[in-house]
Parts: C-alpha cells; structure tokens; sequence
C-alpha cells in the first residue's frame, strides 16, 4: 500500500486530503511544517509527498530543496493557491514532480498521485536492476570481447546519444542497457523499460505513450506511458524489431520533436528521455522485407553495441559460474558445491544456444540436484540438454585429397541429377554450369548413361 505525506499548515486541508485518498486505498501522513516534513522523512521515506509552497518557519521551496538532498528521487508534488511563474520554475528546479493549484480538485490530487507513483515504481524497477547488475554495473567476464564491449560502453554512456544494442536472447542486452543508464548523467532519473514482444499489439502503443480515459475499451481512467515515466531518465526498447507500423512512426516522431501524445488526446507532452533499444533480429533485413522502418533504425543506431554469444567467448564461462553461485547464495540462501576443473572446462565446451541465460539455469540445477561437496564432469554431462552435448566424434579420414574432392563433386551432381529427375539440363542449370561440361565430368566420375528418376548410375554400383 502506497503511503502519502501532506505537508500543509491548513488542518481543513490536511483533513480533506487525508479523506479523499484514504478513501483510495493510500496511507496518509500529516505534518504542519515543513521541519515536521524533514523528520517524517527521515523516520519513514513515503512513497508521494504533497507539499504546500507557503508554510511557516522554513518555506515550501527550502523544504523542498532539503527534502532533494535528504531523499533523491522522492516524488514530491508543489501545492499552491497564489503562486507565481517563478515560484513554479524553482520549484521545477529543485526537482518537484508537479505543482497545483489551491482550491484543490479531487480529480486534480488523484491524477497527480498516481502519476507521482508509476514514476516512483520507474525508479524502484531502475534500482532494482542496478542490484542485479552489481558493483560497477557491469557485464560478467575477462574475455577480449567483453572487455571490448564493456569499454564501449563506458564511452558511449556519459553521452546522450541513443544505442541499439544487437545480440542473441540471453547474452545480456538489458545488462548492458542498465549498465549505459547508470553510467550516465541521467543515473537518479527513471530507466522505463518496453519489452514489444511481450505486449499484445494492439496494447503497445499504450503502453508506450500512455491513454486518456475514455480512450478505447477498458480505459477507465488517465495512464501515463512509460515514455513518458521515462522522463529525465531512460527508455529501454527491448525487442523493438516487433513493433508494429503505427507504433514505429509514433516513435519517430517522439525521437525527432521529443514531444509525445497519448492515445485518444491532443495534448502536446514534452519528454527528455534517451532511447536505447535492443533487438536479437538483423534490423537491416527487417528494412529489406519492409517489416521496420528504415528512418527509424537510422536514428536508433547512433551508436551500435553487440553482444558476442557466449559461445564466442568461452574464456567467461568460470567467472559466470562462480557469478552465478554467489547470486544463487546471495538470494536463496543456498549452500553451493564446488565446481571442479573438469566439470569447469565441459561447460565451456557447450555450444549454449541460449547463453549466460542457459548457463545460468544450468548451474542452478546442478546446485539443487547435487548433494555432493563437488560438481565434476559427468554430473554436468548428467544435466545438460541435448542441445548441450558434445556430438560423437567422427573417425578421421585418410583418403588422399584428390578422391575426396572427386567423391564431393560426384555428390553434389548425384543429388542434383536427382532432384530434376534425371533431367540433364535442368541439373546443368541448378549446378550454375552447361550441359556439355556436366556430361564431360559425368564420364569423368563414373556416372554412366542417361540417369533415371531413382537416381543416377556409377561404376560404384
């Protein structure tokens, strides 16, 4: 239950506040002052506070400054029935969230509460990801290409150019995006994250842009965007290869002008917001097929950072085991084995199609499955998915080159000669060749006669 702070010196106000949102669900708290404020503050950090702009002893501007430095990030909403443009302006300054004005509409505080609080859950989801990602938010390795990876992105990140992050599903996209928001200037602003694929199409451009009441179907009330929760902070795009045409121009356009609508408004809403979007798909062929607009990946791709498969940095694979052992302790309280060399080494020798994700499932099974003091090898080989095995070797083979380039050719004419059913010419023409010159090597590798539907004939036969 989110709990709100109304911080005004009119107990009439105080009274009414405390019973409109009461009567939503919240938990209030009062405070008569604005020292009174600072302590509730500190004794409890509510989720909203509202905050009127004329208090006695310390003011509403000086509360609101010492609340930015004693709780950053707090969502704090101005309340004012004579202030002036330049109040409004200091306010916006020091950081308050929104200002209205006295006599108080309870559509008006309403609004204004739950819009202060999908912002504040943008910043609860920011820090969350920030204590996945640990110390230094980065990614997990010591191969060349990671380190590669990771100084990209301690180059990019001060800047506010927008990056498309490309890369297989579970290399890391998000991590490296979290990583690129909190190496930034915008790091105590709000990371919103979208992830296209995984919202019904007809709801992305809501959940991009936000919706009026009345709307469509379902849309009882006002929802903000997570564009717009984005504000000061960062967007992460992910999967935005799966938007639709309507959603790509949208998006354009909010990139071009920095200005957004909701759908069902005509409000004009300004947003500062920085774009970085991830895809596991090749956004140049999507442009070929005409399925993503080419406008749009131009200004995505400012600045591209890939993330190399797990199976092309092998060398990261004992960090990431023993990464993923201390989160397994960390959050579950888990009493993990030891992982042996050898049982080390067979998992760096999995191809892992569905990398550091895979892996990570994989060493939690064993940690649950194992009830030994040590992993070794064949426990490893006991776990793996099939994808995950080793195929069996093939016997080496000692024919002399020319045989075996002669038995490859003989092949490929063979399966050519029997996809057109015996059909010369038109095998000539699959070949990329002419008919003479496929008959010439047909003498020549033994393939006699005219061959029939059931395949051509050899001096093997």
């Amino acid at each position: 239950m989110s709990e709100i702070l109304i911080v005004d010196d009119e107990a009439n106000t105080r009274r009414m506040l405390r019973s409109l949102l009461e009567s939503e669900g919240y938990r209030v708290r009062e405070a008569a002052t604005g020292e009174a404020a600072l302590a509730a503050v500190q004794e409890s950090e509510p989720d909203v506070v509202l905050l009127d702009l004329a208090l006695p002893g310390i003011d509403g501007l000086e509360t609101l400054r010492r609340l930015a430095g004693q709780a950053p990030g707090l969502p704090v909403v101005m309340m004012s029935g004579r202030a002036t443009l330049g109040d409004a302006v200091r306010a916006t300054r020091l950081g308050a969230f929104h200002f209205i004005e006295k006599p108080l509409t309870p559509e008006a505080v309403l609004l204004t509460v739950r819009g202060a609080l999908e912002i504040q859950r943008a910043r609860d989801l920011s820090r969350a990801l920030r204590d996945e990602l640990g110390p230094g938010y980065e990614l997990v390795g010591a191969s060349t290409a990671l380190e590669q990876v990771r100084a990209l992105i301690r180059r990019v990140a001060p800047t506010d150019a927008r990056v498309l992050i490309t890369g297989e599903s579970g290399t890391g996209k998000e991590l490296a995006a979290v990583a690129l928001h909190h190496l930034s200037a915008r790091r105590d602003g709000p990371f919103a994250r979208v992830n296209s694929a995984a919202i019904p199409r007809d709801l992305v451009e809501s959940e991009m842009f936000g919706h009026e009441k009345g709307a469509f179907t379902g849309a009882t009330s006002r929802h903000r965007g997570r564009i717009e929760l984005a504000h000061r902070g960062s967007l992460f795009l992910d999967e935005v290869a799966d938007l639709g045409a309507e959603a790509q121009a949208k998006l354009l356009r909010a990139i071009e002008t920095g200005v957004i609508e909701r759908v069902g408004g005509t409000d004009a809403i300004h947003v500062d917001v920085r774009v970085i979007a991830a895809t596991n798909r090749d956004l140049r062929a999507e442009v070929t097929h005409g399925r993503f607009r080419d406008d749009l990946l131009f200004r995505l791709e400012v600045m591209p950072i890939h993330i190399p498969p797990l199976r092309e940095r092998s060398d990261d694979v004992p960090l990431l085991v023993h990464h993923a052992l201390a989160r397994l302790r960390s959050r579950y309280g888990l009493q993990t084995p030891e992982f042996a060399p050898d049982a080390i080494e067979r998992l760096q020798t999995c191809p892992w199609p569905g990398n550091v994700r895979e892996l990570f499932n994989i060493v939690e099974r064993l940690v649950i499955l194992h009830s030994g003091a040590t992993v070794c090898a064949d426990d490893v080989a006991r776990v793996l998915p099939d994808a995950g095995r080793l195929p069996a070797p093939e016997p080496p083979d000692h024919r002399p080159l020319a045989r075996r380039l002669a038995d490859y050719e003989r092949a490929l004419i063979a399966d050519a000669l029997r996809a057109t059913r015996g059909n010369v010419a038109e095998a000539a023409r699959r070949l990329d060749t002419d008919r003479a010159n496929l008959y010439r090597r047909m003498r020549r590798l033994g393939i006699r006669g005219e061959p029939t539907a059931a395949g051509p004939s050899t001096d093997a036969d």
